[in-house]
């Protein structure tokens, strides 16, 4: 019998899950992303760590980098 580890097969197990509210809004590619690129487990915030793929979770972080970049830069006082 393969033994599994508790811990492991929990981290994969996903009952549910939701679309990420911060990339559908702010990704124009986000309609062509694999499907699970777009989602976020049920019970986690839209959050880079809430997405359910490596790819989805980079894709987050990049998308919050590009809106740091964007604002204007505080002045040092």
């Amino acid at each position: 019998m393969e033994h599994f580890d508790p811990a492991v097969s929990k981290r994969f197990e996903v009952r549910a899950s939701r679309p990420c509210e911060i990339c559908k809004e702010l990704d124009p590619q986000f309609p062509h992303r694999h499907p699970l690129d777009q989602v976020v487990a049920a019970n986690r915030k839209s959050t880079a760590s809430g997405h359910l793929t490596e790819d989805g979770y980079v894709r987050h972080r990049m998308l919050e980098l590009r809106q740091l970049a964007s604002r204007a830069p505080r002045s040092a006082a």
